[in-house]
């Protein structure tokens, strides 16, 4: 269990970890910190979302009463080439903030290392003295993640009701380590109503409808920072909350079954990052090697995403007996894939 949680942030702790420096150099750029950390973290977070609502299904047709199955799925969430990189100017950042080394764009975490980010200054009043710092914005980390994707495992339970339901489940409670803490709860409903299409119950065909809820919670430990931007106690909060409805439909065969459906995807995540206190560290303009200190507050960066959209999906399984091996593609914003096996009791 604790192994899901630590790869469902395999994104945020390259991002948060390897980049961590960069990261909080960005808020030296006080007023504009936040439009430039989320132009950088946006399809990661949106990434997590597409792959948290994907694999909830491998056929529409639901347990008896009281069968159950335990499914065991990957979900990966493809970000497109064009969420790779952000235009600086397109953030609408204060006029504060200028670029210095000609560069217009800059990757997002799912870029290319090899792509150059952009060197930015940011200069201020700070006690009634003009003062400036300099930063680079992060690089991608493309190469570090699987397939350059977004990855999301899963293991849910399905449990078969009266009146042709059946509830999922997917749980984790809080695990971790002293530096990644997180918990993770997810429910589904499928109705199977190929009953309410007359002769259709007459063949392999089965017709549901789905509804499925998923919520996370991940703090990851900063710890103590100290250079242009000082951290005491620092911690990450990442939350996110997703939701699919979808209709499904499968053939159901003795060995090999297909199965696809149309829906609607949505979700939102938020990031705080908070702590006992954060500490800029400006060079002044106009007195040489004198440093002003900026207090930038408890909660100095507060982030949050959302998207939604319709989806296609189409897949095979193998019934092996009890055991079943699936796979599936599924075609939204952010295509993604789901692979995984079920022992499956009806």
């Amino acid at each position: 269990m604790k192994k899901i949680i630590l790869s469902i942030v395999t994104l945020l702790t390259l991002a948060l970890n390897v980049k961590a420096q960069e990261l909080e150099s960005i808020l030296l750029a006080k007023e504009d910190a936040a439009k430039l950390t989320n132009a950088y973290l946006n399809p990661a977070m949106k990434g997590f979302i597409y792959s948290m609502n994907n694999g909830w299904y491998h056929t529409a047709k639901v347990h008896k009463k009281f069968g159950f199955d335990i499914t065991i799925g990957a979900n990966i969430s493809f970000i497109p080439s064009k969420d790779e990189i952000f235009n600086i100017a397109k953030l609408n950042l204060s006029s504060n903030t200028t670029v210095t080394n000609g560069v217009s764009s800059s990757p997002t975490v799912a870029g290319s290392e090899d792509i150059t980010p952009a060197d930015l200054r940011y200069e201020t009043t700070v006690n009634g003295q003009t003062v400036s710092a300099d930063f680079t914005m992060p690089n991608g980390v493309k190469e570090d993640l699987p397939a350059s994707a977004v990855p999301a495992p899963s293991i849910q339970v399905g449990l078969g009701l009266p009146f042709k339901l059946e509830a999922m489940v997917r749980y984790v409670p809080e695990v971790g380590s002293d530096d990644v803490k997180g918990s993770l709860f997810g429910i589904g409903l499928k109705k199977e109503i190929t009953s309410w299409f007359g002769p259709l119950d007459k063949l392999p065909l089965h017709v549901s409808l789905l509804a499925a809820y998923t919520n996370m919670n991940v703090d990851y430990t900063i710890g103590d920072v100290d250079g242009n931007i000082e951290v005491r106690n620092g911690i990450t909060q990442f939350k996110l909350n997703s939701y699919t409805v979808q209709a499904i439909a499968s053939i159901n065969f003795p060995i090999i079954n297909f199965y696809g459906g149309v829906g609607y995807n949505g979700g939102s995540t938020d990031l705080d990052l908070k702590g006992d206190s954060f500490v800029a560290n400006y060079e002044s303009s106009t007195i040489p090697s004198v440093t002003v200190r900026e207090d930038l507050g408890r909660n100095p960066l507060s982030l949050s995403t959302s998207t939604s959209g319709f989806n296609a999906t189409i897949g095979t399984r193998l019934s092996l007996g009890f055991f079943k091996i699936f796979g599936s593609y599924t075609m939204q914003e952010y295509n993604s894939v789901n692979a995984g096996i079920a022992f499956s009791f009806r």
